[in-house]
């Protein structure tokens, strides 16, 4: 009985020492590793390669195109984004985090989604917005913003932004702790997969008919 626990005693220890090392990105070996946009790669590797260091100049840390706003005409949903990547901004490679600029239009909104490799953090420039996320008990945190605050999204839960006024646009700038949070819209997941989900299960996991699943995928673009 003694080995037993103190064998499961070790296991428990073991996991949460993992636990607590785990970290969205792993930490940069050297001081930066420029990405390498011009190559060709000839092998995949967990984010970009790197320039030779003695190559580094000032610009490759340095990037406006947050200052532009998008068109958010161009989705269905009311809103378009910006976001930093190794391509717009090389000194990000291998840091950890990245950051967008997310124009929603009047009425418009971020529909639920999840980033599975990030949490975030949504600072409102301007508007009025609601957001919230559900959290694995199926509880909604929800809470309107307006310019200067700020919500947090834990990594992998669903989340959502939804500008309520009727004629303003709103912007907000959101942060997150990986180069490469991922952005997966529940809706289009599940209606406008690659190959198709097959109808019966969204029928089942979502109460509706075949006529349904026919509807929202064409709607959603599928």
């Amino acid at each position: 009985m003694k080995t037993n626990c103190s064998l499961l005693l070790h296991l428990f220890f073991s996991l949460a020492l993992l636990l607590g090392l785990g970290k969205p990105d792993p930490d940069p070996l050297q001081d930066y590793c420029i990405a390498d946009n011009k190559s060709p790669p000839s092998f995949f590797t967990n984010g970009a390669p790197c320039i030779d260091p003695n190559k580094a100049t000032s610009d490759h840390f340095t990037t406006s195109v947050l200052s532009k706003p998008t068109n958010t005409g161009t989705s269905r949903f009311g809103f378009n984004a910006t976001v930093l990547s190794t391509i717009n901004l090389p000194g990000l490679n291998t840091l950890g985090l990245t950051m967008s600029r997310v124009d929603i239009a009047a009425n418009g909104a971020v529909p639920p989604h999840t980033h599975p490799r990030a949490t975030e953090v949504l600072i409102c420039l301007k508007g009025q917005l609601l957001v919230g996320f559900v959290d694995t008990s199926n509880r909604l945190y929800s809470q309107k913003v307006s310019p200067g605050d700020s919500f947090v999204f834990p990594k992998g839960l669903i989340h959502y932004a939804y500008n309520q006024d009727p004629k303003i646009p709103a912007l907000v700038l959101a942060g997150f702790n990986s180069q490469n949070p991922g952005f997966q819209l529940q809706s289009r997941a599940s209606f406008t997969s690659n190959p198709n989900i097959p109808d019966e299960v969204l029928k089942i996991a979502y109460q509706i008919s075949n006529q349904d699943v026919t509807k929202i995928r064409r709607s959603l673009g599928g």
